[in-house]
């Protein structure tokens, strides 16, 4: 009996060596055994929610991708509209377009007159801020926004882009020429204000047709 006992005891010490341990150890990195147990757990789970299912290694990996695939998809749409919304944020600046209360309690028509009274004397700048003041009051008459003295032009293109985005993108578009103008230091020539001028004339009657056609 002693010797198979010993050829048992010398085996084990051979099989204990190094260079056969290593057939035994798990030589998989940290990613391949997490993607591994995760890709058990998914097969578990749809074998669970689909009774009588016994998805292979194959299918559970290739819908688990499919599903990750989604995901990231999703993830990516959502920091592109994240950082549109930062980008536009930014473009338009945190001030508030009305300085005083005194500005908003004017009419729109006593804007406009500013406004061509400004560019008379060539300060085409100025004239474009009242242009816009008095778009924003003609849309605060017809309730498609809120004007008061603490919101920025932010505030009132996110409010305008819940109802019309049509119009809250040329909205955002005068915003940004009247940023320009009056904050960014950008100076206005009289062609510029031609345009500025029209583009917010058109836009009122734009306004105007469309209250017709909905009454």
């Amino acid at each position: 009996m002693e010797k198979p006992d010993r050829a048992r005891v010398r085996l084990e010490e051979i099989l204990g060596q190094r260079e056969y341990q290593i057939y035994y150890e798990d030589n998989r990195n940290f990613i391949q055994i997490m993607w591994d147990r995760i890709t058990e757990w998914f097969q578990e789970l749809l074998a669970e929610l689909f009774s009588g299912l016994e998805p292979s290694n194959a299918f559970a990996d290739t819908l688990f991708v499919i599903l990750i695939g989604i995901v990231i998809l999703l993830a990516i749409t959502v920091v592109f509209f994240i950082v549109r919304s930062k980008r536009r944020q930014r473009a338009l600046r945190e001030q508030q377009p009305f300085h005083s209360v005194n500005e908003l309690e004017w009419s729109v028509g006593r804007h406009l007159k500013e406004a061509e009274k400004q560019a008379s004397h060539e300060y085409y700048s100025l004239a474009v801020r009242h242009q816009f003041l008095a778009l924003l009051l003609y849309f605060h008459d017809r309730e498609l926004l809120q004007a008061h003295v603490w919101k920025t032009n932010w505030d009132y293109f996110a409010e305008l882009e819940r109802k019309d985005k049509q119009r809250a993108a040329a909205f955002f578009e005068l915003a940004r020429i009247f940023d320009e103008a009056v904050y960014g230091e950008h100076d206005i020539k009289q062609a510029e204000y031609e345009n500025y001028r029209e583009s917010v004339g058109t836009w009122m009657q734009k306004t105007g047709e469309k209250e017709v056609h909905e009454v």
